[in-house]
């Protein structure tokens, strides 16, 4: 998935010029290879966890002596994911001021993703977007449960979907026709899109779905 991919500017060609903007870097030269197994503009955090995993890297190696706050900051310059994507132990979903709300244990999930060949600039969509539901203080990371889990993200939505969905309206037909593949519990759009996802009760019912939708 290199294609549209530019070699001079990227996310990881952006971490290392604003580390060496913050004279955290001198005149240290790398070589980076990235295998993309994710594709570019798919709402998937390729980019960003590419970029994450670097400063992780750099700072462990080079000894930068950033903190957990600097680190943070520091990614945030970077995109609107890589921050998420610094800590990657449990599964997490982001709440209210960025900050990361935890599981207390890991879940196996049977996603089918769909990705429709649409690249979806996040900041553009963002910028685009005027929805933003008001959130409430929420003690879903404290499930224990995968069925009250699921039961919640079911009545969840990605504020985001309206906006993606105006600009290409191929993709709802994607999630309805997710949607309606037996044993579907519910679809969306991943991040700021392109790619659908489809949660399933079961693997056997995820790809035949997938064989369907293919």
């Amino acid at each position: 998935f290199k294609k549209g991919i530019k070699k001079k500017s990227n996310t990881i060609t952006k971490l290392l010029n604003l580390l060496r903007k913050t004279k955290l870097l001198r005149k240290q030269t790398f070589k980076i290879n990235i295998k993309k197994n994710i594709p570019h503009g798919s709402g998937l955090g390729g980019g960003s966890s590419n970029a994450a995993d670097l400063l992780n890297h750099l700072n462990l190696i080079m000894k930068l002596g950033l903190n957990k706050n600097q680190t943070k900051k520091l990614a945030n310059k970077i995109g609107f994911d890589v921050p998420i994507n610094l800590e990657m132990k449990n599964t997490f979903l982001t709440g209210q001021k960025g900050e990361i709300l935890r599981t207390e244990q890991q879940f196996k999930f049977n996603v089918l993703i769909v990705f429709p060949n649409l690249f979806c600039s996040t900041r553009k969509i963002y910028q685009k977007n005027n929805k933003f539901t008001s959130l409430k203080p929420i003690s879903y990371f404290r499930i224990k449960s995968k069925k009250k889990l699921i039961n919640f993200l079911k009545n969840e939505n990605n504020d985001l979907e309206e906006t993606v969905i105006r600009f290409y309206p191929k993709i709802k037909k994607i999630i309805d026709n997710i949607k309606i593949q037996k044993g579907c519990l519910f679809s969306r759009i991943t991040g700021s899109g392109s790619a659908c996802i489809g949660i399933f009760s079961n693997m056997n019912t995820a790809i035949y779905a997938q064989k369907l939708i293919k």
